[in-house]
């Protein structure tokens, strides 16, 4: 048996903020459990439901070194069991009692997750789980890597543990000065040079994995190749391109129990590839009506579910709504971000009350409702590591409109008109009028060559994007480097 230890700062079902939760809950469920034992450790957030936390289990509890601070910081040990993984969660009250697990203070939550990298190595070896690989996701796992190959360097616990590191965005890297990490962290001064910690003359815990770590993945193939060239390298590219042989991209899943239109007792009408079709112009009529807008099953509904940031794209679509909202079109928003981006679709919300919803909230459940309503899904992203709003709309018989980047690229095949083939219309530019061109193509086809539009709905939902084969990925991956 091999074992497996994943860890990150959020996983579903305890705590989401967004897509890193998804895959860190979801994935362990989907690796064999004949050959790997996954378990997966987090902070033990005040902010988890009391209905897990009111069931886990108290282990144990220790004092810790933490930095250059003179006294040892208690280190406690929660477990619990689900969907047959088991989860350890990091106790500390002073670190994780809080209402959301981020906060506005980069520093403090740097000093946070710092705790909680180190904490994460001293935790094994009294629970006795001893890890063939430790997958850390972001930035927030990010020195566990560092940690290995210092102060934990000598302890004959991990002589035979490898690390990988997961860039779900590499956007947010967990970036202080240098001072501040030494404090934090007591490593000596040669780790805070260029090649090792030191960034920009500050220091940077993602760049630390990256450095650090055996091998390097991240949630596409497409998004693996990007991250390699300034633009989208976030001045990691040059680190990024000298480890290429040990990057790769595996693209995400979802979960197809969580998302399954067949099953999904959030909507309206439950359907199947078969009835899609009816079903669909069901869903689309109750959602209208319960978001006050005009009910007629033949209006082209277009939907955002995202954060509403300017990773999204989302000054394409101030540039364009005017004109994607015609007499035929309603378009429906689902997110909060951005106070901007809130203020343009409320203020277009107001302008057209009959064309465009914007509800800035997320709700679960409205989202699941709008994924089985829309006839499109847009996402016009400047970049997307792999993007799961995509492959949910697929499941549900929803087409993609998206820019071609990161994992957009690798999921949506573009509507091919002259052989039949495709899942989804995309463009290439970051341009809005491209854009446009691609959701005024995309009308044409709902309303001008129907059938055509009814055969790409139906190959979208029978597209395999469940975690199953991603998993198999992942277990090459780990079989080859448990055997390096």
């Amino acid at each position: 048996m091999n074992n497996i230890l994943f860890a990150a700062s959020e996983c579903v079902p305890f705590v989401k903020t967004g897509g890193l939760a998804d895959v860190v809950g979801s994935l362990p469920q989907y690796i064999n459990k004949d050959e790997f034992d996954v378990r997966v450790i987090l902070p033990y957030y005040t902010c988890i439901p009391a209905k897990f936390r009111d069931n886990f289990k108290y282990v144990t509890h220790f004092y810790m070194d933490y930095g250059l601070r003179p006294d040892g910081v208690h280190v406690g040990i929660m477990e619990y069991e689900y969907n047959g993984i088991k989860f350890y969660f990091v106790d500390n009250e002073y670190y994780f009692k809080c209402d959301y697990p981020y906060t506005s203070d980069t520093k403090w939550d740097i000093e946070r997750f710092t705790f909680f990298c180190k904490a994460v190595l001293a935790i094994l070896p009294v629970i006795g789980f001893r890890p063939d690989i430790i997958h850390c996701h972001d930035w927030q796992s990010a020195l566990i890597p560092v940690f290995m190959h210092s102060t934990f360097a000598t302890n004959p616990f991990y002589s035979s543990t490898k690390s990988i590191m997961t860039i779900h965005n590499l956007k947010f890297q967990g970036i202080w000065d240098i001072e501040t990490f030494k404090y934090n962290t007591a490593l000596p001064d040669y780790m805070f040079t260029s090649d090792k910690l030191e960034f920009n003359r500050a220091a940077n815990m993602l760049k630390g994995g990256l450095v650090y770590a055996d091998y390097i993945t991240t949630v596409s193939e497409t998004y693996a190749e990007e991250i390699k060239y300034p633009f989208f390298g976030e001045q990691l590219d040059g680190l990024l391109r000298a480890r290429s042989a040990s990057l790769r991209g595996i693209v995400n899943g979802i979960d197809y129990n969580v998302f399954d239109p067949s099953n999904d007792k959030k909507l309206y009408a439950k359907y199947t590839v078969k009835d899609a079709k009816s079903k669909k112009a069901v869903n689309k009529e109750k959602l209208q009506a319960e978001l006050g807008l005009p009910v007629d099953r033949n209006k082209y509904m277009i939907a955002i579910i995202s954060r509403l940031t300017d990773q999204k794209g989302l000054d394409l679509v101030n540039y364009a709504i005017e004109r994607i909202c015609d007499e035929n079109t309603q378009f429906v928003i689902i997110g909060t971000g951005e106070q901007r981006y809130e203020n343009m679709f409320k203020h277009y919300q107001w302008k057209y009350p009959d064309r465009v919803c914007a509800i800035i909230k997320y709700s679960d459940d409205l989202a699941h409702k709008l994924y089985a309503a829309a006839d499109t899904m847009l996402m016009p992203s400047l970049f997307e590591p792999c993007g799961l709003t995509q492959l949910i709309a697929l499941r549900y018989g929803t087409v993609p409109i998206v820019r071609e980047t990161g994992g957009l690229k690798d999921t949506v095949v573009p509507y091919n008109e002259f052989d039949g083939t495709g899942t989804g219309f995309s463009f290439a530019n970051y341009n809005g009028d491209e854009m446009l061109g691609a959701i005024n193509y995309s009308k044409s086809v709902y309303y001008d060559h129907r059938a055509e539009w009814d055969k790409m709905v139906k190959r979208g939902m029978e597209a395999d994007f469940s975690w199953n084969s991603s998993a198999r990925q992942y277990e090459g991956m780990y079989s080859w480097m448990i055997n390096w």
